[in-house]
C-alpha cells in the first residue's frame, strides 16, 4: 500500500510531466510537416527495388504454376484435396480446400503486379532512374 507521501509525490511528477508535455506541443504544432512523414512518392526506391521484385513475382509464378511434385505449387495442393476428398476425410478436405481457393486466388493478383511492374519498369527507364538491362543506377 502506498503511503501518502509516496501518493503525494506520484501525482506531482505526473502532474509536473503533463505541464511540460503540453508546453511542448504548440512547439510541434508550429512545425510545417509532422517528423517521419514521408515527402516524396518513393519513385527512386521502387525503380531501385525493382529488379528483386520481379524476381520474387517470378518466383512465385512459376511456383504456383508448378507440377504436383514442387511444394507450394497449386496442382500439389490440388492433389491432396483429392486424397483427402477420396479418404473421406472432411475436415482435412475443407481446409485444404479452403488453402486451395486461396492459392488459386494468388495467380491473377500476381500476374497484374507482374504486368504492372513492367510499365514501373518502362516508367523507371524513361526517367534515367534504371538501366535498360533493369539495374538501378
Amino acid at each position: 500500500m502506498l503511503s501518502y507521501r509516496k501518493a503525494g509525490a506520484t501525482l506531482g511528477a505526473l502532474a509536473l510531466g503533463g505541464t511540460l508535455l503540453a508546453a511542448a506541443a504548440p512547439a510541434q504544432a508550429a512545425s510545417s510537416a509532422p517528423s517521419g512523414a514521408p515527402t516524396g512518392d518513393g519513385a527512386k526506391g521502387i525503380c531501385k527495388r525493382l529488379p528483386k521484385t520481379e524476381q520474387r513475382v517470378q518466383k512465385s509464378l512459376d511456383r504456383l504454376n508448378g507440377p504436383a511434385t514442387e511444394n507450394g505449387s497449386v496442382a500439389r495442393l490440388q492433389q491432396r484435396v483429392d486424397n483427402a476428398k477420396n479418404a473421406g476425410q472432411t475436415a482435412i478436405y475443407t481446409y485444404l480446400n479452403d488453402r486451395l481457393t486461396y492459392r488459386k486466388s494468388l495467380l491473377p493478383t500476381l500476374t497484374t503486379r507482374q504486368s504492372d511492374l513492367q510499365a514501373v519498369a518502362t516508367w523507371c527507364s524513361s526517367q534515367g532512374l534504371a538501366t535498360p538491362s533493369g539495374t538501378a543506377r
